[in-house]
């Protein structure tokens, strides 16, 4: 990246134009800029070219450090007493329900979970458009309210407020719409301006790499996870990564309702192996964090002894209740919304699962109405998918392969998005893989950053 020395004159154009050219952007540039965005004075369309320009020309150490600082301090942020106040945060997938998992975990075992989370971006799912799926759970909570609930019930769950970073809420919604979610100076300042600010005093780092997440490579994974340990270090915040798969769907469940369900279903011991380990790894990370146990390793028997004790599944049905949701739906999963009519995709060839689409299958969500495509647009619920089957399996020919959830004015839909299934999103061989890839590739113990 080259540099550029000269007296500057602010404005949101030649900020734009200095990037685009491949200059390295001022610390007090990038702080006028932000601050334009949180007081409107600098346009949607100013911060999507500037967004434009940092996906393509890049932001080094120094840029990436002003920009979470300008976005951290944006609006307001808390702190909590406490080395066991400990949060998590996953950088997105398809399928990807485990903060609903590991977080009542975390909990059961002693740890305080304070849980800021994000809508969809891109072919991800949100947390919150899925924890939104249960009738009456309010995550709009204000920072005092928020505060006050965790240090109350130890463990609360909100979306991002106007308090907390309130330029990186109208970033990241913009990110979602213009393709320039995929940029670790991006998704570090994201990611690191919410977690500082909601004051969490360790943060367990989930990062996905493949071909359902934003980091397809694992030097990429590795690259952000660095970025990320060098932001936390500046703050004096314990983090423990892990670089995990995400070159299929994580667990069955894709869409809002149907991921509830099965977050739940792993609650209660019956859900798929692969969101059930990696929660509890997860979980157990955490409790390290928070220092209840003295080892990692330790920290994982832990999450596995309150998992399977119902003590996790409890503290999940506290949650919906204490947020005002409907905690029936833990025993009664007609109580979530889910679309009317199923449509089962049958394998047209036996032999062995080699390869699952896995962004192309969250995007398939959002066609269905389960994301966005543009900010304004709402959630459907209901829609979605059950995967029925993983890499490396075993399939016949008429065997059950997906079963998708959609509304009646979706059936030509329905019928495209089968045949895409079929042809290019499910690759069946005559051959099983030689090699299956790991669910965790890399896990950096050292809390200390």
């Amino acid at each position: 990246m080259k540099n550029l020395e000269t007296n500057y004159k602010f404005s949101a154009y030649d900020i734009i134009a200095k990037k685009r050219d491949g200059y390295k952007l001022s610390d007090a540039e990038i702080k006028w800029f932000i601050a334009g965005v949180t007081d409107k004075s600098v346009s949607d369309y100013q911060m999507s070219a500037l967004l434009m320009a940092i996906y393509l020309k890049g932001f080094d150490k120094s840029e990436t450090a002003s920009l979470t600082d300008a976005m951290l301090f944006s609006g307001s942020t808390i702190n909590f007493e406490g080395v066991d106040v400990i949060d998590k945060h996953s950088t997105g997938g398809v399928g990807d329900k485990a903060s609903f998992i590991l977080a009542p975990i975390a909990h059961a075992a002693g740890v305080k979970v304070p849980m800021m989370a994000g809508r969809g971006l891109g072919h991800t799912g949100g947390t919150i458009d899925k924890v939104e799926s249960i009738k009456g759970f309010k995550t709009s909570l204000t920072l005092k309210e928020f505060k006050e609930a965790v240090d109350k019930n130890r463990m609360a769950l909100i979306g991002q407020t106007g308090e907390i970073a309130p330029a990186d809420k109208k970033i990241y919604a913009l990110r979602d719409v213009t393709a320039t979610v995929d940029s670790i100076p991006l998704i570090t300042a994201s990611i690191m301006s919410k977690k500082l600010a909601e004051g969490a005093n360790g943060i367990v780092m989930d990062i996905k790499t493949g071909s359902g997440a934003f980091m397809k490579t694992r030097a990429n994974a590795r690259a952000l996870g660095k970025s990320l340990r060098d932001t936390a270090t500046r703050f004096d915040k314990k983090m423990l990564t892990m670089i995990t798969d995400m070159n299929q769907p994580l667990g069955e469940a894709v869409g809002n309702s149907l991921e509830i369900i099965e977050s739940i279903e792993v609650l209660k011991n019956r859900g798929p192996k692969d969101i059930t380990d990696i929660s509890v790894e997860l979980a157990g990370a955490m409790i390290y964090l928070a220092e209840i146990t003295k080892t990692y390793k330790a920290g994982v028997k832990k999450a596995k002894e309150v998992l399977k004790n119902g003590k996790a599944l409890e503290s999940f049905r506290d949650l919906i209740r204490l947020q005002g949701g409907d905690e029936l739906v833990v025993d009664d999963y007609s109580r979530l919304p889910l679309a009317k009519n199923t449509k089962e995709i049958l394998s047209t060839n036996a032999g062995y699962i080699t390869s699952i689409a896995c962004q192309e299958f969250g995007e398939h969500v959002v066609t269905l109405g389960g994301g966005r495509k543009k900010t304004e647009d709402l959630i459907d619920f209901g829609v979605g998918f059950i995967v029925h089957k993983c890499v490396g399996q075993k399939v016949k020919k008429g065997e059950k392969l997906v079963t998708v959830y959609f509304n009646d004015n979706q059936r030509k839909l329905v019928e495209e998005i089968e045949e895409e299934i079929l042809k290019q999103n499910i690759k069946i061989k005559a051959t099983k893989p030689k090699v299956l890839k790991p669910l965790i590739y890399d896990i950096d113990e050292n809390p200390l950053c």
